[in-house]
């Protein structure tokens, strides 16, 4: 059953470690993706509601009709996904990215959402600079 899933070997405190990771929720009647403050940045939006065009601009173009097919699956059809990618920045920085998510809702009203994780994983460039930190 999906969503049910226990983690009794769940370790958030390693995860926040290595890693950021934040939430995002999907709306299938608006067909607005709200993401938290870091994720929007890190995917170089200055709002955090986008539109799915928006949120892949960023994305490696090697991997953008692959995750666009990916989201329209989901809308279709209540499902579980997951995606890696990499989003690369304006100054040439390349953060990879992985996402996980579900989606519910459409078969029965013609609407329904998605419901999602992005991780972030910390590296530190050669330079010893760490491109992305946890406030």
């Amino acid at each position: 059953m999906r969503g049910s899933l226990e983690l009794n070997d769940n370790n958030p405190d390693m995860l926040a470690q290595f890693s950021i990771s934040e939430s995002w929720v999907g709306d299938f009647s608006s067909g607005v993706i709200r993401l938290e403050e870091r994720s929007a940045r890190l995917h170089g939006l200055a709002l955090p509601e986008c539109g799915l065009l928006s949120l892949v601009r960023c994305y490696d173009p090697q991997d953008r009709n692959r995750i666009v097919r990916i989201f329209e699956q989901a809308a279709t059809l209540s499902s579980s996904f997951c995606f890696s990618t990499t989003i690369v920045m304006g100054n040439g920085y390349r953060q990879p990215l992985f996402c996980m998510g579900e989606s519910n809702g459409y078969e029965d009203a013609g609407s329904g959402s998605m419901i999602g994780m992005f991780i972030f994983p910390k590296l530190e460039t050669s330079a010893g600079m760490q491109p992305v930190r946890r406030q």
